[in-house]
């Protein structure tokens, strides 16, 4: 049934008073701020907003569904997810099936904040997520359209940005509105008095028509008309809302998937789980970055469910009735897993497969380990069969592209048959030579590896394999031995290095021979000093410095820059050795 519309102002009411909710099969809200601010341009210049799709729940029916409401203020790290509301028995609701990302965009918007990290920040710094509002520049190019199609100026700013800035000899003059100011204030007079108050007279009147353009969308245009849906049987509304989202931001399969288990559960809430537990899992060591779709994944493949691609088939009711009554084991078994990975360095920056941890944690599920894993001497030589499975499999190309669920299906029946005696690393080693994934790396392989760079996705994972001995469980960086400060090209110049070897010096500065691992505030304290002077100070005592030579794999460390090339020549060769030793053998743990 086809409803005419209300107006942007009235829509936000009744969100504001949960008469307009999100249902549980609902998915999260994923538009970018960049999304937000062409929503709003997109209204200002009178583009069509789009029919929305309302399901109408009878008040009788209101107590057997779960729902949720909009977010309001967004923060990238802290409050992702929808709220949670209470149940609210005989009461009529109007749950939104299709339009969920512009009404939220418009809720944030208009009513609530935007925070996502600063980049070159650490996740658990609180200065890294500065809270911002939605403004509006009442004087950017007084509504001409630029060529990407923006005729308006939206952008999210921190509260300490200023307001106002007068004309340059680059730029226009700015006076920046906070878009939810619009619902407080009154057309007309109110809004004249504003601007006289901030502007020159010559900037009153476009600053006044960009104004009066965002009053006229938010409060007065009838914008917002959608269709309303009565079934009231929760299957037939997943598969209408299914078909409404094939458009926008397209649906994945875990987004299917977590709607037919929110309809199928019957004692978990499914989407407050998976969620809840995605959120945990992140939290774990120096945080990880899984999603949802990795959890779904562990739930087929550790739930025994036919295979663990993301296919209708295996959605069907009787499977999800065995994902639901394992959940509560699988949650325990993904949790240890990422407790483990986190003991032996991993973090978000440095697991560069998420699906690698499905293979050990279905080993955890299936062979019943508790948290005495981590730690307990009894299973040492388990834990390092599976760092050393993991390992290999992060630095062979190609391991974890395509082909990924039939490779995932195959590593759990060796799992299955073969896990008895512990984590079975030589079995999955074969199976997936067998597929044309062996993890035995040839001579062509290791040279490739002995010249990793800094920035390599893998280089953290090569150092620990080759350097053990480092502790996992604390923070480690990659160093430079000899500090990136010093190839500069004048101070290489400085340092007397011959001008046909700078470029050479400075290829190599980047490059696995003059990396480590260093713990944090080791690497602080060592800063930008040479290497032979940092030692010299670091371990005074003699025999305690020949030992971090040894093991660090270093030899003799010249206190110029000159001899630079002959050490990182001699540790590269070293360095090819010592990978070939580990990585070129026949086995896989």
């Amino acid at each position: 049934m086809y409803q005419t519309g209300h107006t942007i102002e009235k829509t936000l009411q009744q969100i504001h008073k949960h008469d307009l909710v999100l249902p549980a099969i609902q998915r999260e809200f994923v538009w970018r701020a960049e999304q937000i601010c062409r929503l709003f341009d997109s209204l200002m210049q009178g583009f069509p907003f789009g029919t929305f799709l309302y399901w109408k729940v009878a008040a009788e029916n209101s107590d057997k569904f779960n729902f949720y409401g909009f977010v309001l203020d967004y923060h990238q790290r802290d409050n992702r997810h929808c709220p949670s509301l209470p149940a609210m028995p005989n009461t009529a609701l109007t749950a939104v099936l299709d339009g969920q990302q512009r009404l939220t965009a418009l809720n944030i918007g208009l009513r609530g904040s935007m925070t996502w990290k600063l980049p070159r920040l650490w996740w658990n710094n609180p200065k890294a997520f500065p809270k911002r509002h939605l403004y509006l520049d009442l004087l950017w190019n007084a509504g001409e359209e630029e060529d990407e199609g923006t005729a308006y100026r939206f952008s999210f700013r921190r509260e300490n940005e200023p307001l106002q800035r007068a004309a340059t000899a680059n730029t226009g003059p700015e006076c920046w509105f906070r878009a939810s100011d619009v619902l407080s204030m009154d057309g007309g007079p109110p809004m004249v008095r504003w601007l006289n108050k901030r502007l020159d007279q010559q900037f009153v009147d476009p600053a006044y028509e960009t104004l009066d353009r965002l009053h006229r969308v938010v409060r007065k245009d009838h914008l917002v008309a959608y269709y309303e849906e009565r079934r009231q049987t929760l299957d037939d509304v997943v598969q209408i809302f299914i078909r409404m989202n094939d458009g926008g931001t397209p649906l994945s399969h875990s987004d299917l998937l977590l709607s037919i288990a929110v309809a199928q559960w019957t004692t978990h809430d499914a989407r407050e789980e998976i969620h809840e537990l995605v959120d945990a899992l992140n939290r774990i060591g120096l945080g990880f970055s899984f999603s949802k779709d990795l959890v779904l994944k562990a739930g087929l493949m550790l739930s025994d469910i036919g295979s663990v691609g993301f296919k209708v088939d295996n959605f069907n009711r009787e499977n999800m009735e065995v994902l639901e009554e394992q959940w509560t084991a699988i949650k325990s078994a993904l949790t240890l897993t990422v407790q483990l990975i986190a003991g032996f360095g991993f973090n978000r920056a440095t697991l560069t497969a998420h699906n690698a941890i499905l293979p050990i944690a279905y080993y955890l599920h299936r062979s019943k380990r508790t948290e005495s894993f981590l730690s307990h001497s009894g299973h040492e030589g388990d834990r390092q069969r599976i760092r050393g499975w993991l390992i290999r499999s992060l630095l062979k190309s190609g391991v974890w592209g395509s082909g990924l669920d039939t490779l995932l299906t195959a590593l759990r029946n060796v799992i299955r048959e073969d896990a008895a005696e512990g984590f079975p690393a030589a079995r999955l080693g074969e199976e997936m030579a067998r597929r044309g994934r062996e993890l035995v790396f040839n001579d062509e392989e290791v040279e490739e590896l002995a010249d990793t760079e800094y920035r390599s996705p893998r280089v953290f994972a090569l150092l620990s394999l080759i350097f053990p001995f480092v502790d996992p469980g604390k923070l480690h960086h990659v160093d430079h031995i000899f500090p990136a400060a010093k190839f500069s090209k004048r101070k290489l110049s400085d340092a007397h290095v011959p001008d046909d070897k700078i470029e050479e010096f400075r290829d190599r500065a980047n490059r696995l021979g003059n990396l480590q691992l260093l713990r944090g505030r080791v690497n602080s304290e060592k800063s930008a000093a040479m290497p032979a002077k940092w030692l010299q100070r670091a371990y005074p005592d003699e025999g305690r410095r020949a030992s971090y030579l040894h093991d660090h794999m270093l030899g003799v460390v010249p206190g110029e820059m000159r001899g630079f090339a002959e050490f990182y020549n001699a540790r590269r060769a070293g360095l090819v050795a010592r990978i070939k030793e580990l990585l070129g053998g026949e086995g896989a743990g």
